[in-house]
């Protein structure tokens, strides 16, 4: 049996899978209803003359509005649309990543799955709000259901959505893994030399191959520049805490003092045998 976090990634990545295959069905819906308008506008132009199409609020067969520049504004519709797809698309595989963490932040890694849910509805719902085929009408319907399910996850993982379904999330969890403890450049001999030996008095107090400035060092060269300054290196006394046993040796005893001491009561059993 799975782990529940195996579960957690399947089904997040089932939902990106479905997600990217109801983009590109929006993709190629837009596409073909472009093509469609466009062909209905020229049957149109061809037809200016007949006043049958003269009240028309729409061009037929197409989601033209019959106004000045219409074409125009239907056409630059689908071409945003198709722009904002290949966006998500390109959201949803993330890459690229850099491309997004700068410039669209709410579709990168930081962010959970909730915006991308947010710009799936609109661009479904801007599709549906006109008279499309069947094939624009379903692939659209998918689009804002998936949305649907992508605004929950978002609201479900938060900003732990897109980590959790990630491909290759073990590298990232190897790369926090060494990055726990501090990691630095480690300096050369030449440079531990002269700290702790003092070296010569050109090296001391000039800039390392880091670009740090050095200094003295513990050796005779660091006590002659802290007497310089003023300061008295001296070694420190021997103290110890006040809990701490006294470590004085014990005085002998005198003879006084064994003539005093009372006799045993009882004598071992070895003595007595």
């Amino acid at each position: 049996m799975l782990p529940p976090r195996s579960y957690v990634f399947i089904g997040l990545n089932v939902v990106r899978a479905l997600s990217i295959l109801s983009l590109v069905l929006v993709f190629a819906s837009s596409i073909f209803v472009m093509v469609r308008d466009i062909e209905a506008f020229n049957d149109f132009q061809a037809q200016a003359n007949s006043t049958s199409y003269e009240n028309c609020d729409y061009i037929p067969n197409s989601d033209v509005p019959n106004q000045p520049a219409g074409i125009f504004w239907a056409i630059l519709n689908r071409i945003l649309i198709i722009f904002e797809v290949i966006v998500l698309i390109c959201s949803e595989m993330g890459w690229p990543a850099a491309f997004f963490e700068r410039f669209f932040p709410v579709l990168g890694e930081s962010f959970g799955l909730g915006p991308l849910g947010i710009f799936e509805c609109l661009i479904s719902t801007m599709i549906l709000s006109h008279h499309v085929d069947d094939f624009t009408l379903v692939a659209a319907f998918l689009l804002f259901a998936l949305g649907c399910v992508n605004i929950f996850l978002g609201l479900v993982f938060r900003e732990r959505a897109k980590p959790r379904r990630a491909l290759f999330a073990w590298r990232e969890r190897v790369k926090d893994a060494k990055d726990i403890l501090p990691t630095h450049a480690r300096p050369s001999s030449a440079l531990i030399d002269n700290l702790w030996k003092g070296g010569d008095e050109k090296s001391h107090g000039g800039v390392d191959e880091w670009g740090r400035r050095l200094g003295y060092g513990f050796g005779r060269s660091g006590e002659k520049k802290a007497g310089l300054k003023g300061f008295k290196i001296s070694k420190p006394l021997e103290t110890l805490p006040r809990y701490a046993p006294s470590t004085r040796p014990e005085r002998p005893a005198s003879a006084s003092d064994r003539s005093h001491s009372p006799e045993p009561k009882f004598q071992s059993s070895a003595t007595a045998i």
